[in-house]
């Protein structure tokens, strides 16, 4: 990890097996309902779920008071899928699309999908590079209120 830089480590519990948990992180659509904090909308421009394949998102702010960190109320970040290893891991680069060299630079996302006792799945996502203009406590925030999305999408009869 880079000087300044800091990590966000998250373990959730889903209540499905993780087939679909992983059939949910490299779905455009699923994508664009779950990974996404409480108080924004998603758009999903481009998503290529393979390894190699690139991907670009921007999450909006609903409310105007919100600073973006690309456009005045948006964060775009673009990235690619490195590795992919089914129903065990999802391994993605990213980096925001901003001209603020505090905000620049790439980041490494992991999500590791293990079986459940119960039959469901543990997810473990790591989040590296996280700039350091970039409030820790913020971002764990808002990871926790999208795998909470996360489990809501693969734990609903209609994702099954």
């Amino acid at each position: 990890m880079l000087p300044g830089m800091s990590t966000t480590r998250i373990h959730h519990h889903l209540k499905a097996p993780r087939s679909s948990v992983y059939r949910a992180l490299l779905d455009a659509r699923a994508v664009a309902t779950w990974m996404v904090p409480d108080g924004m909308t998603s758009h999903v421009h481009e998503f290529e779920p393979r390894e190699g394949g690139a991907f670009r998102i921007s999450l909006t702010y609903d409310a105007p008071t919100e600073a973006g960190k690309t456009t005045a109320h948006t964060d775009t970040h673009h990235g690619r899928f490195v590795k992919l290893v089914p129903d065990e891991q999802v391994v993605e680069t990213t980096e925001f699309e901003t001209s603020d060299p505090a905000l620049q630079g790439e980041m490494r996302i992991t999500f590791t999908l293990t079986d459940a006792e119960d039959g469901g799945t543990d997810l473990v996502a790591v989040h590296e590079g996280l700039p350091s203009v970039v409030s820790p406590s913020d971002n764990e925030l808002g990871w926790r209120m999208s795998l909470e999305k996360l489990a809501r999408y693969v734990e609903s009869p209609a994702s099954a």
